[in-house]
């Protein structure tokens, strides 16, 4: 077996027992964060050369993500947060493509591009890359190592391939552990996650909301937001823009019906000097000013059929070309898309692309009404007002119980864009501390509007309202709050429970 790996390389022996403990300090490593740096640190110690990366294969994308590098005298950045996709790499295109490895001992004049690689010094003379494979043969990730002396490096492939394959099969078992762990979180943790994105709301419409944001924040999948005007679509944008891995880049935004076809063709992929009458710059496009980051396209329901086609192509093939340019460049921009519009329809219609919307709709999100949204008018009244206090220096005000029903039973067609603009109204008119129904002049709901609700149903609206305002008053303390009430501790948890009233988001409102 030693003479059938290791007759190319020096001291077979020494290696063998050399490889053998890297083998080992592998399986027994537990920590998913410095399992990848071990096996670089392996490949680069194996194979003496002084630079080693690992990639990971993401079969369902197509993805090749750098999640470890080994390079001494370098400060170690986490490549699993960089965002970059380097599928589309010379090198690693042709080892995934071939599922075979591949070894230029003279890289200077090689006909493969390796620009991909840290830039030093002393250049990188030769290189090796071998394919990972999972326990199931399918491709898991890429192993690299290269070395600024020319050397033959072709002979270490068939021990430090199987070596990566196995930290790979290690890391992917420790991530599958991870679920399990969480579950066992508490419930404060999760409200805490909650917190996390930046949105308020306990109901159930909401629950939904915030487990698919959970599902899609360290995917590069594109997403699509739907729901009706004024239900937060730019709100829950910038929570997966802020909570996941691209947070330190750039947020943009760019509303499709806010510009003509050719202006908005401009400011989305830039233009060149002299592409058109006036253009006396060059002028960097949102694509590439997102570069690394976001960019959410509002209203894509607006944008022009001919546009559609161009956007298109920045999904197929991540690359754009601004007016005038000759030649198109790689962009790194996850899309995030909303509309209030039926793009089913659209299609159906002729008015938008059937082929852009399933490219856009490749993990819809269906934002919730107001209306659906049960018990939520009041946490967000609660947070609006205290924001809109804070912004003119004022006190905090309160709410009164004829103020809350008022919100309660409303419809509130502009959903949390109308309530927002309703309460900050209200927070100027209110000149004693306390809102009034006065402050909110709000007509009273037509009787359509709660014929379908039972009387259960109505019933419980009312006492959610109560119980939630005393709950505020008692700043979330349930045994004061039962004693107020007049009813026992565990009558009045089970009435939480049941009306599916979070005391967290409660305390946090007032």
């Amino acid at each position: 077996m030693i003479d059938n790996l290791f007759t190319q390389l020096p001291h077979p022996l020494a290696y063998a027992d050399a490889l053998l403990a890297w083998f080992i300090r592998l399986g027994i490593d537990e920590d998913e964060t410095t399992l990848p740096d071990q096996c670089v640190a392996a490949a680069a110690q194996l194979s003496q050369c002084e630079l080693s990366q690992l990639y990971w294969f993401d079969e369902a994308t197509g993805r090749l993500d750098l999640i470890a590098q080994h390079l001494p005298g370098t400060l170690r950045s986490d490549a699993r947060l960089c965002g970059t996709d380097y599928q589309h790499e010379q090198v690693l295109q042709y080892v995934l493509g071939h599922r075979s490895a591949l070894s230029l001992d003279d890289l200077a004049n090689s006909l493969y591009e390796s620009d991909f690689l840290p830039v030093t010094a002393t250049p990188w003379r030769s290189l090796s890359c071998v394919p990972l494979f999972s326990r199931h043969k399918t491709l898991a990730g890429v192993l690299l190592y290269a070395s600024q002396r020319p050397k033959p490096l072709q002979g270490y492939a068939a021990s430090l391939a199987p070596l990566g394959s196995f930290a790979l099969m290690q890391l992917a078992l420790l991530r599958r552990m991870r679920p399990v762990q969480r579950a066992a979180l508490p419930e404060c943790d999760v409200q805490a996650n909650r917190a996390a994105f930046g949105l308020i709301g306990n109901s159930t419409a909401m629950d939904e909301t915030y487990r698919l944001i959970g599902k899609i924040l360290r995917t590069p999948y594109t997403v699509l937001l739907r729901g009706e005007t004024g239900t937060g679509k730019e709100v829950v944008a910038r929570a997966i823009h802020s909570a996941g891995p691209r947070s330190g880049k750039a947020f943009v935004v760019q509303n499709c019906a806010a510009f003509p076809e050719g202006l908005l063709e401009s400011e989305l992929f830039g233009y060149r000097k002299g592409a058109f009458t006036g253009a006396e710059r060059n002028h960097t496009g949102l694509f590439d000013a997102a570069h690394g980051g976001t960019l959410l396209l509002d209203e894509i329901g607006d944008m022009p059929l001919s546009l559609q086609a161009k956007l298109l192509r920045v999904l197929q093939e991540g690359e754009i070309r601004p007016l005038g340019a000759s030649t198109a460049h790689k962009v790194d921009v996850r899309i995030i898309a909303a509309t209030h519009r039926d793009l089913a329809a659209m299609v159906a219609q002729g008015s938008f692309r059937e082929d852009l919307y399933y490219r856009l709709a490749q993990f819809p999100i269906e934002l919730p009404a107001l209306r659906e949204r049960d018990g939520d008018v009041l946490l967000l009244a609660r947070h609006f007002a205290h924001k809109a206090r804070a912004a003119l220096g004022g006190p905090p005000v309160e709410w009164s119980s004829a103020a809350l029903d008022q919100l309660s039973s409303h419809g509130f067609p502009g959903n949390v864009r109308e309530l927002k603009c309703l309460v900050e109204r209200a927070v100027l008119l209110c000149d004693d501390g306390v809102i009034l129904p006065a402050h909110l002049s709000l007509l009273p709901s037509p009787l359509s509007g709660t014929a379908d609700a039972t009387l259960r149903q109505r019933l419980e609206r009312v006492e959610r309202v109560f119980l939630i305002d005393c709950l505020h008053k008692n700043r979330g303390n349930r045994t004061r709050t039962a004693r107020e009430l007049g009813v026992a501790r565990r009558t009045l948890l089970y009435r939480l429970s049941h009306l599916k009233i979070a005391v967290g988001d409660v305390r946090e409102g007032g």
